[in-house]
């Protein structure tokens, strides 16, 4: 519990980042954590796993994972903050929270990553990414994406002059999403600006996308015959190892060196393994 209560600390600080991106993040997994704690694990990641930097302290990162008790529907939640200092003087700051469910359910998973290049750019993408083929399954787009009418939090963030669609480079990530999924860039003239977008529209549209996946999603229980298990199964084993391939296999070197990367690879993969 000392190990988890340490990390959990460490990571909750969220220092490289403004305010109003802290407050988001903190509200975001302590709801997660308040709703959910009795169906989690502590996080027992090594010390060095929970945080960890580079040779020359120019990146710096911060791990939280928590494992869903075998009776849970949850497979694992997991947070992170990045912090790398760049060339040209600035800095990039990457917060991160997903939520994973087991083969006990095929509702959605959550989750929110906050990319900022600059005190002035961001780039959000918020969604609760389908684990079916959403054509073959009509009753789950109805269910999931349209009974629960995310797309309107979608059109209330769209709404904000400085908000543009953000396509990411990767067809593989653009394909995963939903159709309703908030995947937008923020450009703002001044950061007194963007820190109110963060605060008055990108925070509350975040916390109802969220209560919508744990009311929804984590908390209601849905019948899966042995099939569909295993389908499941396989294709969240797929999406996970992609993950770890596109988001991590590349970037985590770069930043911090091979060793490190490995090290906190090796550590991510027991839980996208399991």
């Amino acid at each position: 519990m000392e190990l988890h209560n340490q990390g959990r600390t460490k990571f909750m600080e969220f220092p490289y980042v403004s305010a109003p991106h802290k407050n988001l993040m903190v509200d975001l997994v302590s709801t997660v954590e308040a709703r959910l704690d009795p169906q989690l694990f502590p996080c027992t990641l090594p010390h060095d796993v929970q945080s960890y930097h580079n040779h020359n302290g120019t990146s710096h990162a911060s791990l939280h994972i928590r494992s869903g008790h075998n009776s849970s529907p949850i497979d694992f939640m997991l947070g992170s903050w990045i912090h790398c200092q760049l060339p040209t003087g600035g800095a990039l700051n990457i917060t991160s929270l997903s939520t994973y469910l087991n083969s006990s359910t095929d509702a959605p998973y959550f989750l929110i990553e906050l990319i900022r290049s600059s005190p002035t750019s961001l780039v959000v993408i918020l969604d609760l990414p389908p684990r079916k083929d959403l054509v073959l399954s009509p009753d789950y787009l109805k269910t999931f994406y349209e009974d629960t009418k995310l797309e309107a939090q979608r059109q209330l963030l769209e709404k904000v002059p400085e908000v543009r669609p953000y396509f990411s480079s990767s067809l593989y990530i653009r394909s995963v999403v939903s159709p309703t999924a908030i995947v937008v860039r923020i450009e703002a003239e001044a950061v007194e600006r963007m820190e109110e977008i963060m605060g008055e529209h990108v925070h509350p549209v975040a916390k109802e996308v969220l209560r919508i996946w744990l009311e929804q999603c984590a908390c209601v229980k849905r019948e899966v015959d042995e099939a569909e298990k295993d389908y499941l199964q396989k294709r969240d084993k797929f999406v996970k190892t992609k993950t770890i391939e596109i988001d991590l296999a590349t970037s985590l070197p770069r930043l911090f060196g091979q060793e490190t990367a490995d090290r906190v690879t090796a550590a991510i993969q027991e839980y996208f393994s399991s």
